[in-house]
């Protein structure tokens, strides 16, 4: 009998410690998918706010949480994405970690559940944005947005001291010219936005409605066609924001690749949690627990 009660007891154990797991993996799951992620900063375009090494986190309840098939995107398949009800909307100069829109070519909205980015939101949906001398100006708004510093240096440089690629901006095309340092004004789309189509937002808009649509869209003889069939205006479904790095001058940012979907946002940055210097290993104390601006 004491031989099968040790036995007993060594099970219940056994599956208490399995439960107790079980739990705790549970609820870290749930945690990760709708309060809270951590992302590592891998570059210096976020500069000099966050810095390369930094690991910061992303509180989700704010916007809130993203569910979609988790399976799909890993096999690059683009699937539908809901979100939970958030605390509030995104506001100018939050800091966003988002799915980059563009991980295979800068063509073509595509999801990418590996691949992310990390920007302050400079244009909300319905903004009409400009860029006059690298300063970043919305109209009707008065209201610093970004870093000032890195905009004033690129107001300041000449066109011929950029490093190659960088100066021309989207949407790349002569009739615009748009540049890092002349740019817009540029229209930021709102779910139930309509538009008339012509060139100017064919080239400004391709992707937007291509993405929303899953389809083609072709400019020819002044007319605009959808999937092949003729359309002189076109109603947004969604919502989209114009993103930019605080370090202007090295940032894939939306003055390069255009609008980012309001889908694609993971969540707010809200905290530096650790930061470790990548080329040392050293970490940096300084910065532990430190708030993002």
């Amino acid at each position: 009998m004491k031989g099968r009660t040790n036995i007993q007891s060594i099970i219940d154990k056994l599956l208490n410690l399995f439960l107790v797991g079980f739990t705790l993996i549970f609820v870290w799951f749930f945690s990760q998918v709708f309060f809270f992620s951590s992302f590592r900063i891998p570059s210096n375009s976020m500069e000099p706010g966050l810095i390369e090494g930094d690991a910061v986190l992303v509180w989700k309840p704010i916007l809130g949480a993203r569910l979609f098939n988790v399976n799909a995107t890993l096999n690059l398949e683009q699937v539908t994405i809901y979100r939970t009800p958030g605390l509030r909307q995104v506001q100018r100069n939050d800091v966003l970690v988002f799915n980059f829109p563009h991980p295979n070519q800068w063509d073509k909205i595509e999801m990418h559940i590996l691949r992310y980015y990390i920007k302050r939101c400079i244009g909300l949906p319905g903004d009409s944005l400009s860029i006059h001398k690298g300063e970043f100006q919305v109209k009707g708004v008065d209201l610093l947005l970004g870093n000032k510093k890195s905009q004033l240096q690129i107001g300041a440089t000449r066109p011929e001291d950029f490093a190659k690629g960088v100066y021309n901006s989207f949407p790349f095309d002569s009739s615009f010219n748009w540049t890092i340092q002349e740019f817009g004004p540029f229209y930021i789309p709102k779910s139930g936005d309509e538009l008339v189509m012509n060139h100017t937002h064919y080239l400004l808009y391709r992707k937007l409605i291509e993405w929303e649509q899953q389809g083609k869209l072709t400019y020819q003889d002044k007319t605009v066609y959808l999937n092949g069939r003729p359309i002189k205006s076109y109603r947004f479904l969604k919502n989209y924001y114009f993103m930019a790095g605080d370090n202007g001058m090295n940032s894939q940012d939306s003055r390069y690749w255009g609008l980012l979907p309001e889908e694609y946002i993971v969540g707010k940055a809200v905290l530096i949690w650790k930061s470790i210097d990548p080329h040392t290993g050293t970490f940096r104390w300084e910065r532990f627990l430190k708030r993002i601006k």
